[in-house]
C-alpha cells in the first residue's frame, strides 16, 4: 500500500472558486486510475485546512497516477485557489505491511 497526502490551505478570498473547482478536482484524480481509495480530511488542529489522502496498491500504480496530465492539472490549478500546498508519499512499513484491524 502507497499513501499520498496532499495538504493546503484554501486561499480566503478564493473560497467560492475552490468549492467551485474541488468537485471537479476530485473526479479528475479519481479517473486517472490506480487509486484505491481517497479520504478527506479537516485537522481537528495544526497548520493546514484540507488534508487529502489517496491511496494506491503499490509505488508503480502511483507513479502512473502521478504521470497523468489530468493529475498534474489538478496540482497546478490547486495552486490557483490554494496556499501552502505540502504533499507527502508514504511507502510500506517493514514492521507493519499488512494492515492491522483491532479484533481481527
Amino acid at each position: 500500500m502507497v499513501l499520498y497526502c496532499f495538504k493546503w490551505n484554501v486561499h480566503p478570498d478564493k473560497v467560492e472558486a475552490y468549492m467551485a473547482w474541488a468537485g471537479s478536482a476530485i473526479q479528475r484524480t479519481l479517473a486517472a486510475g490506480g487509486v484505491t481509495e481517497l479520504r478527506a480530511y479537516r485537522p481537528a488542529s495544526g497548520p493546514f485546512q484540507v488534508v487529502i489522502t489517496y491511496e494506491f496498491a503499490d509505488m508503480v500504480d502511483w507513479a502512473a497516477w502521478q504521470d497523468k496530465a489530468d493529475v498534474q492539472a489538478v496540482i497546478s490549478e490547486a495552486h490557483t485557489v490554494a496556499t501552502d500546498i505540502t504533499t507527502e508519499l508514504w511507502g510500506p512499513s517493514p514492521v507493519v505491511p499488512q494492515p492491522i484491524r483491532p479484533g481481527g
